[in-house]
């Protein structure tokens, strides 16, 4: 679904002085209060292994506003990272990406995505597995899905992988945003044994290939 985020910049107030209220203040209306900035957003919520590693991948971006770490996909309401990973709620460790369509497009953030995750490996990523680590796109619209599917069939045909791609592609249901100490993982914490010698490596390979695409800076949502 696409929203559309009104910023209004006032500048000024309303002329209230008169003739016999001499203590009124008075002020004047201008024109840049009428002045607004509209800047259009989008949504997309991906699966593609531990939530930490996707998140520092896509908070580099141009164009995405925000990233939040959390689960998907299951049928049990507001779950624990503990009631997650027992593999029973049947929830994806995803993020939820807020961006902005005009500086990034969806088609963009699918090739992020298929990218830097291996998409053939059923309930699993490196040495992370279980079903909350599988490899899914929980669409938006009818447009995320027709694109996603798509950019999977293409994906095949092409033989970039060398094993069928098993990326889940479903329609969004729900997203419970993870615990605190989930969010911005690796920018709190870099020097944490997995942001070593998983996400970092990971990293320096995604600012290689995506070099144009990265912000100059990392705003650490």
């Amino acid at each position: 679904m696409m929203n559309v985020l009104v910023l209004a910049t006032v500048a000024g107030g309303l002329m209230l002085a008169g003739c016999n209220q001499p203590n009124v203040q008075s002020q004047s209306l201008s024109v840049s209060m009428l002045n607004r900035t509209m800047e259009t957003t989008d949504t997309a919520t991906f699966g593609a292994g531990c939530f930490w590693c996707t998140e520092a991948v896509f908070q580099e971006l141009k164009g995405v506003l925000k990233v939040t770490s959390g689960y998907s996909g299951g049928h049990v309401a507001n779950p624990t990272y503990e009631q997650v990973t027992s593999k029973t709620t049947g929830h994806a460790e995803v993020t939820q990406i807020v961006y902005n369509p005009e500086q990034i497009s969806f088609d963009e953030l699918l090739e992020v995505f298929w990218k830097t995750h291996d998409p053939t490996t059923p309930n699993r990523q490196g040495a992370d597995v279980g079903p909350q680590y599988r490899s899914a796109i929980f669409y938006h619209s009818p447009s995320q899905k027709e694109l996603a599917e798509k950019y999977k069939a293409d994906l095949d045909k092409s033989g970039a992988f060398d094993a069928p791609i098993v990326t889940e592609i479903s329609p969004y249901k729900n997203f419970y945003s993870a615990e605190d100490y989930h969010q911005n993982f690796y920018t709190n914490n870099p020097n944490y044994g997995y942001c070593t010698y998983v996400i970092k490596p990971k990293l320096d390979k995604f600012r290689k290939v995506f070099q144009e695409k990265l912000r100059k800076t990392n705003p650490g949502q």
